[in-house]
């Protein structure tokens, strides 16, 4: 397997406001109930939002999301909104520039799903016949063919899925809501780091003398891939080592989840808002083309190739160019990248039902 270098992680938060809506709005779909902040907008402060369900109570509770045509399912767990301080302080070991100054943030309850998107559900997507193969996202097809095999012969039943683009991830989201009738997403930056955190302001969500018991990283993710070959690194089945406070598996390391933002290494700066911030998110932006950029957007939570440093609750990565270097069609795939290898997903539902507004700054293809 080839060695690909790391970068330096950074940090985010940011708020959507004068950004291109989708083209295509979608209906809302999810269940109502909890708070009430509407989404930041990028005009300052709000109100808070006012106190939600617990996890438990009510219809707010784990549950488990059968995926239409097939015999997987995908579980999530329940996530109280609340405020909390994102970023990391200035003498945080491994911090980035762009991880701070940390700043108040609210956000509001939602389900997240308890392990890694994997291969089992991701290939539902890729094999639904339903829906025609286009080389270009539009909103309504799904990937052509994968022009490697995409595993890298790290396994593929049970283990995370890889290498897609931040827009298949996000297609993935769109598909999997309009087949189940529920609004499903990327998280924010902001909900993402909320739920790695799960209540904890130190750089994991366990004493770094225990990160090997929560996560898969450079240190720890040796084994044999093929008979008689030596121990590689390499991803592991999801949900082998212990969750967080949450009940979520695999916030540390394993592999690197994108987040639903667009990278902004200013994130923390008072230009996009002033704190507290409710539920702020950078929409991805769009070219003079009107095609969704490619880069950057962000991934969190570190991989099972990375130090330990990349994988502390406010560490940020952002997507590179390079990431597609051995995609051999001209021109570049828009739904793979092959070696973005350490790279996966996770996905959310907001408690509160969202407008077809708010949707379509999720969907956009």
């Amino acid at each position: 397997m080839a060695t690909v270098r790391l970068l330096p992680l950074l940090l985010l938060v940011a708020c959507g406001g004068n950004e291109p809506k989708s083209k295509d709005p979608a209906a809302a779909g999810a269940k109502p109930a909890g708070a009430t902040v509407e989404p930041d907008q990028g005009s300052g402060p709000k109100p808070g939002p006012k106190p939600g369900p617990k996890p438990g109570e009510g219809d707010f509770v784990a549950y488990s999301q059968k995926v239409a045509n097939s015999d997987v399912s995908i579980e999530l767990v329940p996530v109280a909104g609340g405020k909390f301080v994102m970023g990391s302080p200035p003498d945080e070991a491994g911090r980035a520039d762009h991880e701070g100054p940390q700043v108040e943030v609210i956000v509001e309850p939602f389900w997240m799903g308890k392990y890694e998107m994997r291969w089992d559900e991701y290939d539902v997507w890729n094999t639904d016949e339903d829906r025609p193969q286009s080389k270009k996202p539009d909103g309504l097809a799904r990937p052509t063919p994968a022009y490697m095999e995409m595993t890298f012969n790290m396994g593929r039943q049970g283990y995370p899925a890889i290498c897609m683009s931040h827009v298949a991830a996000r297609q993935y989201c769109k598909w999997l809501s309009e087949k189940t009738g529920e609004f499903y997403r990327l998280p924010t930056e902001a909900e993402w780091e909320y739920a790695c955190r799960a209540g904890t302001t130190t750089p994991y969500s366990v004493e770094a003398a225990k990160l090997g018991d929560v996560a898969w990283f450079v240190d720890n993710s040796e084994r044999v891939l093929e008979d008689g070959a030596p121990p590689e690194n390499a991803y592991s089945m999801v949900g082998k080592k212990q969750p967080n406070a949450f009940g979520l598996f695999d916030m540390h390391g394993n592999v690197a989840e994108w987040v639903a933002d667009y990278y902004h290494a200013d994130l923390f700066s008072e230009v996009h808002g002033k704190p507290p911030r409710n539920n702020p998110y950078m929409q991805p932006l769009r070219d003079k083309r009107d095609r969704p950029k490619r880069w950057a957007h962000v991934a969190r939570g570190g991989s099972w190739r990375a130090p330990a440093e990349e994988l502390r609750s406010a560490a940020r990565l952002p997507s590179e160019p390079y990431w597609n270097e051995r995609d051999p069609q001209i021109p570049k795939s828009w739904w793979y990248l092959t070696d973005a290898q350490h790279v996966g997903f996770r996905i959310v539902r907001p408690l509160r039902t969202p407008t077809a507004e708010e949707r379509a700054r999720f969907e956009n293809p």
